[in-house]
């Protein structure tokens, strides 16, 4: 019973830090734009096997539950859109990702702090180029504006490019990055949702919420901690009992 008991203790831990790191990860977002929190969910191996089988029970013997994780979920809601006047700043308003060119593949995000590159390229910084449908936006002197439906102009009114918004077919299959961009497992729809410039949306990170939850985590952590201390003194114990039989 000591070995299932230190089984316990210590998935309880590690549950509990892959908890910790989603907050933390969390709480170091809250000022990125279009940032959505994501929560890990937790289980017992016991309750995940019954879960893929459907519901029908399997006979695999008893002892102390085992935490794992059942699945990470990311909040989706949209944020709160904040006036910042500053023309390289886009928003979506409603469903949809901008698309950006990263290295070797594309890039979903809702953050729309975009700059311009030396070559006059619309770019999110530290992860690559704005695309268009046409591929990636050049602005040139940075002198543009941009349309409710994502159009970007120059300007004397031409038309530089539209903006790539792309709504994945199954949100599930979206990775969220520690940036808060994400790259897509499956199948996304061109999408034309309204787009202001000169505004970003915030983060949807509850500070306060955040601060709670990874004051309970590590509550949780340290006991799951203290719980295999006692359990490795006992099996000294009584590993030093038995040698003096």
């Amino acid at each position: 019973m000591m070995f299932s008991g230190f089984y316990t203790a210590a998935s309880g831990m590690l549950m509990n830090q892959r908890r910790l790191n989603a907050v933390s990860n969390n709480m170091a977002n809250q000022n990125t734009p279009g940032y959505q929190a994501k929560k890990v969910i937790g289980t017992t191996f016991d309750e995940e096997l019954l879960r893929q089988q459907g519901g029908i029970e399997t006979n695999i013997g008893g002892g102390s539950p085992i935490a794992i994780v059942a699945e990470e979920v990311i909040d989706f809601t949209q944020g709160n859109l904040k006036e910042t006047n500053r023309p390289y700043d886009m928003a979506i308003s409603g469903n949809g990702f901008f698309v950006i060119q990263g290295e070797g593949q594309e890039y979903l995000t809702r953050n729309g702090n975009f700059d311009r590159d030396n070559e006059g390229y619309l770019v999110l910084r530290g992860v690559g180029r704005v695309l268009g449908d046409d591929g990636p936006i050049k602005v040139d002197n940075g002198f543009f504006n941009v349309g409710s439906t994502g159009g970007v102009f120059s300007e004397n009114g031409q038309l530089l490019g539209m903006l790539r918004v792309e709504e994945p077919a199954d949100y599930d299959a979206l990775v969220q990055n520690d940036n808060g961009t994400y790259t897509s497992g499956g199948q996304t729809t061109r999408v034309y949702p309204t787009v202001s410039q000169g505004r970003l949306e915030a983060s949807n990170v509850n500070l306060g919420k955040e601060m709670t939850d990874a004051m309970s985590v590590q509550r949780a952590f340290q006991s799951c901690g203290k719980a295999l201390t006692i359990i490795d003194q006992m099996n000294q114990k009584t590993a030093s009992e038995i040698g003096k039989l």
